[in-house]
C-alpha cells in the first residue's frame, strides 16, 4: 500500500491552459479515493501526473514518503487502468494479463497459477486462449484490471474504466472492482464522471471543477454537505433547484429569505441564523435539492412555496413536478476560464484561491452587496420552475395550483460565488 500527497501541483499545457490549478489532496494507504467532476475538469491529468505520463509544472508528488516528480514511471510501482483498456491485440487474454510477470521475469509455474486464479476470480477463466477482439466490452475491461493486479502493485490508478459500457454492465463491474480492490487493501484513485460511481466505490471523493479542488469528504459528507453551489448541484440526480434570495432581519426577530413572491424564516436557534445575518442587505443563494420539498395541503402553515403545475415527468421509480413559482432562479457559478487565469487574469485566479481557503476554514464575515444579476458569474438562469420529488405516485396533474413544504434543515445557503456560508463539516 502506498500514501499518495499533492502538495499545491499545477499543470500548464502549452498555448498557457491551466488544467489543474495548486491542488493539494492526500490519499491514505489502502484508501479507495474517487477523483469526481465534469469532462475537462482535470482528473484525468491528475492521474497521469500521478502514474508520470505527465509533467508537474508546480508543486510536489510524494508516493510513500518518497519525492516523485521526477521519479520514471516503471520505479513507481503504479499499475494504471485506461479507459479503452490498452490491451494487445495479437496476445491471449492470458498472454496480456501475464505480460507485466513476464517482463519482470518471474517464475513460469508462479505466473500461470496466478492468472488462473485471478481469472476465476476475475470470470473470464474461460476466454483466457481467446484474443481480445473477440471479447466483449466488460471483458476486455476485466482483463485489463487483471492485468493491473496481476503483479500486485502499491497504487492503483483507474481513468474511468467503466464509461465505454451499458449501464447494466457498468452495475456489475463496479461491484467486482470495489469487491476485489479492497479484498486487496490496495491504494486505490479513480477517476470518474459519474456521480454515481462515486458514490458507490469511494471512501472519499474529491470533486474538481476546471483545475480546482471544490470538495473532499467521504460520500455522506459530500452529498449532504457539500462546500459549493457546484458540488451540490453536481452531485445530484435531478437538477439543483438554485434561488437567488435577499436576506433580511425583520426588527432582528428572525433571519429572512426573501425570494419576492415567497419567503422562508429561520429563527435564531438555527446554528445558521447568525453566518446567513451577516448578510443582511445583501444577495445570498439558496439550494434547495428536489427531494427536500414535498407536497402539502393548503392548510399547512409551515415553511412553504406555492405554484402551479406546468409540467409532469415520469423517470420510472418516480414522479418529478415542474412547478412555476414566479421565484429567480441563479445558474451555478463557474470559476473563471483557465486560459484566463494564465494568460495574466489575477483576478480570477486569486480569488479562486480563497474560495479554496474558504471551504476548510471559518470564513470571514463579510457583506455581500452583489446584486445576481450584476455578479461575473451570475445571472438569471433560463429554467424558472420548481422541481418536486413526487415518489411512485403523482398527486397532481399539469395546471393543478400546488403547494410544497420546505425541510429549512436541507436548505443550502451560498455566497453568490457559490462558497457556503456556514462552514461544511469535515
Amino acid at each position: 500500500m502506498s500514501s499518495v500527497v499533492l502538495d499545491k501541483v499545477t499543470k500548464v499545457y502549452p498555448g498557457d491552459y491551466l488544467a489543474v490549478d495548486r491542488l493539494s489532496l492526500r490519499a491514505q494507504a489502502g484508501e479507495f479515493l474517487v477523483l469526481l467532476g465534469p469532462s475537462g475538469c482535470g482528473k484525468s491529468t491528475l492521474l497521469r501526473m500521478i502514474a508520470g505520463l505527465e509533467e508537474i509544472t508546480e508543486g510536489e508528488l510524494w508516493l510513500d514518503g518518497q519525492m516523485a516528480n521526477h521519479l520514471a514511471p516503471r520505479d513507481r510501482d503504479v499499475a494504471m487502468v485506461f479507459q479503452s483498456g490498452a490491451l494487445y491485440p495479437h496476445r491471449t487474454v492470458r498472454g496480456n494479463i501475464a505480460f507485466p510477470l513476464e517482463i519482470a521475469k518471474s517464475d513460469p509455474a508462479m505466473v500461470r497459477e496466478r492468472v488462473t486464479e485471478l481469472s476465476k476470480a476475475l470470470h473470464i477463466d474461460e476466454t483466457l486462449e481467446r484474443r481480445p477482439g473477440t471479447l466483449s466490452g466488460g471483458q476486455r475491461q476485466r482483463v485489463a484490471m487483471g492485468r493491473a493486479i496481476v503483479r500486485q502493485p502499491k497504487l492503483f490508478l483507474m481513468d474511468e474504466p467503466l464509461s465505454n459500457l451499458d449501464a447494466g454492465m457498468r452495475t456489475e463491474l463496479r461491484m467486482e472492482i470495489s469487491a476485489l480492490v479492497r479484498s486487496l487493501g490496495v491504494t486505490t484513485i479513480y477517476v470518474t464522471h459519474d456521480q454515481v460511481e462515486a458514490l458507490t466505490l469511494a471512501d472519499r471523493i474529491a470533486i474538481l471543477n476546471r483545475g480546482v479542488l471544490q470538495d473532499v469528504g467521504t460520500p455522506a459528507q459530500i452529498y449532504n454537505d457539500p462546500a459549493t453551489a457546484f458540488v451540490a448541484a453536481f452531485l445530484n440526480s435531478q437538477q439543483l433547484n438554485l434561488l437567488a434570495a435577499n436576506v433580511r432581519t425583520p426588527q432582528n426577530q428572525y433571519v429572512m429569505l426573501d425570494f419576492g413572491p415567497h419567503r422562508l424564516t429561520m429563527p435564531w436557534s438555527d446554528p445558521r441564523a447568525y453566518a446567513i445575518s451577516q448578510h443582511t442587505g445583501g444577495q445570498v443563494l439558496v439550494g434547495l435539492r428536489p427531494d427536500g420539498l414535498a407536497p402539502v395541503p393548503e392548510s399547512y402553515d409551515g415553511p412553504s412555496f406555492y405554484g402551479r403545475v406546468r409540467a409532469l415527468e415520469y423517470h420510472g421509480h418516480e414522479w418529478l413536478a415542474y412547478l412555476e413559482s414566479g421565484m429567480s432562479f441563479a445558474p451555478v457559478p463557474e470559476p473563471p476560464d483557465p486560459a484566463r487565469r494564465v494568460n495574466g487574469s489575477k483576478n480570477g485566479s486569486g480569488r479562486l484561491t480563497g474560495l479554496v481557503k474558504r471551504l476548510f476554514s471559518q470564513p470571514e464575515q463579510h457583506q455581500e452587496q452583489e446584486r445576481v444579476g450584476q455578479h461575473p458569474n451570475s445571472g438569471i438562469h433560463r429554467r424558472s420552475d420548481l422541481i418536486v420529488r413526487l415518489g411512485n405516485h403523482p398527486v397532481w396533474r399539469a395546471g393543478d395550483p400546488a403547494k410544497v413544504g420546505v425541510d429549512l434543515s436541507r436548505v443550502m445557503i451560498f455566497t453568490l460565488d457559490g462558497a457556503r456560508i456556514d462552514p461544511p463539516r469535515r
